[in-house]
């Protein structure tokens, strides 16, 4: 289990795609100027890290090292066509949204860096687990961009839940702020830039308080033992 563990570790906070390698950075904050945006570009970039991961994985002792990157290449763009026609038929108005940055999935960064860096080079169940927890990290920081930029953009939150979830949905939006005029540069791409800035810079705050919280309870077991010799 240990193993998994790391995976799950690395993918939601360590190694983040969003916070850490920064990869993927121009869908995350093109479409994340409400939360379902920043949801439904999640979910497609789930279901193909997650694809990709697997048919990358079980292929990887019939791909020629010479050949692997166009191969990779190949099988990503396949997915993504498959998604995109998916969306285009059940989820029209949102793939209308979407535009562009559903087929710019195949080259998403991120996406091609796990083939290689981890599908290309382990079994089946690894990778395919390393690719879920890599797209809900992905995901989690465009949702929680999202909801932050329509919150402060226009006092709402699940704006347009209708698109994903259909017409039943219409009710789930949540004006958190009534008779708000909106904050432009909230939903603009600066406000995109912003947001993320805080965002990876709350992460660094964490993630030095508990190093620093580490390491003063290692000095304190340690001290004991010092004055004792």
């Amino acid at each position: 289990m240990t193993i998994y563990n790391q995976i799950i570790k690395e993918g939601l906070w360590k190694n983040n795609p969003a916070l850490v390698q920064l990869l993927g950075l121009c869908p995350l904050l093109a479409v994340t100027n409400t939360l379902i945006n920043g949801l439904g570009l999640g979910l497609a970039t789930i279901l193909t890290l997650v694809a990709s991961n697997g048919i990358i994985s079980m292929l990887r002792h019939q791909i020629p090292d010479e050949a692997r990157l166009p191969v990779f290449v190949l099988i990503i763009a396949s997915i993504v066509t498959a998604i995109e026609l998916s969306m285009n038929a059940w989820f029209h108005e949102l793939y209308l949204i979407l535009g562009i940055f559903i087929p710019l999935i195949v080259t998403n960064c991120s996406i091609i860096a796990r083939a290689e860096a981890f599908a290309a080079r382990n079994p089946v169940t690894p990778s395919l687990l390393d690719g879920l927890m890599m797209g809900i990290g992905f995901t989690a920081v465009l949702v929680l961009l999202g909801g932050m930029r329509e919150l402060i953009g226009q006092g709402t939150l699940l704006s347009q839940a209708h698109l994903m979830f259909g017409e039943a949905a219409r009710g789930l939006e949540i004006t958190v702020i009534d008779d708000y005029r909106g904050f432009l540069i909230a939903i603009l791409p600066p406000g995109a830039f912003i947001g993320l800035g805080l965002i990876v810079a709350l992460k660094n705050v964490i993630d030095a308080r508990v190093a620093n919280r580490a390491v003063k309870v290692e000095v304190e077991a340690l001290t004991p033992q010092t004055t004792t010799g």
